[in-house]
């Protein structure tokens, strides 16, 4: 297995720390709103490397954290006029909620910055102990950022290039300007601990590093998250964590890239910044998974409902083929098992390994009328394997209920969008009837048309045949 390691600049061979365990750990939401498409990301892409890691035989332990304490939060709840608990509590139950309707599994850890204040004081002491971090002249505990040597390897960014391009504070609290805080002094009326430079909160960056060290200890295998956190966040996260303990904080370090809608940057000022719940109202969960996974994770994810269409066209394409087929019982077919690893042993590659989930779909509607014993082995194939991505879970019939699908070029459309509520979606059998009938008429093989036609009303399949083709058909 290779995985581009961010820190490095290139793939490498994963190699864990102790043989056959893998300890991951991700930065998860701020909950001060509901999870955007940005989020759903995150959410998936590292949902589906745990899937695949636990696969491979792995003893993984997933770690997420949930950010509950920042200037966003106290801000939100002083516009609410609500206690901040009160709104952190609602938004993280939103994003579980988020979470479980795109069959994103719950990290096996779930700390939160508000009850790690004990671990995250102990690393602040740490740091001031071994001359790294000092307190300001408004009382704000900083880390030093020049004591540190090596920093800004993780986003290449030189030192000196960071001081040259940074402004001058205002306040001159700190005694360099890429200083950064660790512990903020407690204002009026905000939330505030106890602690040995007196009552304040956690900085944002502190609360990860506490949060993972204790959660996975001093060093662990894979820190993970959005691109946008590369810097400065995970570059503070190296130089306080490996400036308390001393010891190599993370081997691998990945990014997934940014999401843009409609080729622009998503943002509020834009007016294309979708929550995961208003996507949820317009697309079953599954497409917005499946949507996600045809792109590579570090790749930039273009939102669009063009690309939302086509990720429902492909899913329905495989949910297709194993309608009417029992896939519940059968052994893996080295051929293609071999292939969908090797996609996702090639840092993750999910579009390659869906590409392996449309080839088995292929071959199991070829085989459904020829060999029922082969269309059943490669029906589960097709299920486990999608399993894997967390998707293909739900039974056929289930998936299609509430839609239909056209006959000829195999999309779905929703049921209101017909005049006559007595269409109904089709099986392959049918589809392949009427491909052939199309091919026979587009030969002038009449004779073979109006027998394939007249058969299928014997079914009570009536088509219903326009100027350009058959596109559509319903039962009598």
């Amino acid at each position: 297995m290779k995985i581009y390691n961010t820190l490095t600049r290139k793939k490498e061979e994963f190699i864990p720390r102790v043989p056959g365990k893998v300890g991951m750990y991700v930065c998860g939401m701020t909950v001060y709103d509901y999870c955007h498409i940005g989020h759903a990301r995150v959410m998936v892409v590292f949902d589906t490397i745990a899937r695949y890691f636990r696969h491979k035989g792995y003893d993984l332990t997933y770690v997420r954290n949930i950010t509950d304490i920042d200037d966003k939060i106290i801000n939100r709840a002083n516009e609410n006029g609500e206690d901040f608990t009160m709104l952190t509590e609602r938004f993280i139950n939103a994003m579980h909620e988020d979470e479980r309707a795109l069959n994103v599994l719950p990290p096996d850890i779930e700390p939160r910055a508000s009850q790690s204040i004990n671990d995250i004081l102990s690393m602040i002491k740490s740091l001031i102990d071994k001359g790294l971090a000092y307190i300001g002249t408004n009382g704000d505990v900083f880390y030093s950022v020049s004591k540190f040597p090596g920093y800004g390897r993780l986003s290449g960014k030189n030192l000196a290039d960071l001081q040259a391009g940074e402004r001058v504070d205002v306040d001159a609290a700190k005694r360099d300007p890429l200083d950064f805080v660790l512990w903020k002094m407690a204002k009026p009326d905000e939330p505030s601990w106890p602690s040995p430079w007196g009552n304040g909160r956690p900085g944002w960056h502190i609360e990860c590093s506490a949060m993972s060290t204790c959660c996975l200890g001093n060093h662990f295998d894979i820190h993970g998250g959005g691109m946008d956190l590369q810097f400065p966040h995970h570059e503070n996260e190296i130089a306080q964590s490996e400036g308390a303990t001393g010891e190599t904080f993370v081997n691998y370090w990945l990014h997934n890239g940014f999401v843009r809608v409609d080729n622009e940057k998503m943002s509020k000022s834009l007016g294309n910044f979708f929550t995961v719940r208003e996507v949820l109202k317009q697309y079953k969960p599954e497409v917005i998974r499946f949507f996600i996974l045809q792109s590579h994770y570090r790749s930039p994810l273009n939102y669009s409902d063009e690309q939302l269409n086509d990720a429902k066209v492909g899913l329905t394409r495989l949910y297709t083929a194993l309608r009417n087929i029992s896939a519940d019982k059968g052994e893996v077919l080295p051929e293609y098992e071999k292939r969908f690893n090797h996609a996702l042993d090639d840092d993750f590659n999910t579009p390659v390994a869906i590409a392996v989930l449309f080839e088995i779909a292929k071959a199991l509607n070829k085989s459904k009328e020829v060999d029922n014993d082969l269309a059943k082995l490669l029906a589960f194939n097709l299920k486990n394997l999608g399993n894997v991505l967390g998707v293909l879970k739900s039974n056929p019939d289930d998936y299609f209920e509430g839609q239909l699908v056209d006959a000829n070029v195999n999309e779905i459309v929703e049921v209101s969008d017909f005049v006559t509520a007595n269409i109904i979606y089709g099986d392959e059998s049918v589809k392949r009837q009427i491909q052939i009938r199309l091919e026979a008429k587009k030969s002038k093989n009449w004779s073979l048309a109006d027998q394939i036609r007249n058969e299928l009303k014997q079914q009570g399949i009536i088509l219903e045949d326009k100027p350009d083709g058959t596109t559509s058909w319903r039962r009598e």
